[in-house]
């Protein structure tokens, strides 16, 4: 089976060279996908932690008045 589609790949011009761009295409969405992730795990951190501060700075401020 595999040799058989080793010899079709070896027959048709550019083939391997489409297959090598559709590989790198893939790759590159890939890292691109985790970047993101990565980088809105880190921005919803934070916005937690500046939530938090600001909750807690209204209600000492709402207790000391």
């Amino acid at each position: 089976m595999f040799e058989r589609i080793y010899r079709k790949l070896l027959d048709q011009t550019g083939a391997m060279d489409k297959i090598i761009v559709t590989l790198l295409f893939v790759l590159i969405g890939v890292a691109a996908v985790i970047g993101l992730y990565t980088w809105a795990t880190t921005q919803e951190e934070g916005l937690k932690t500046e939530a938090a501060t600001k909750i807690t700075q209204a209600k000492d401020e709402a207790i000391s008045d």
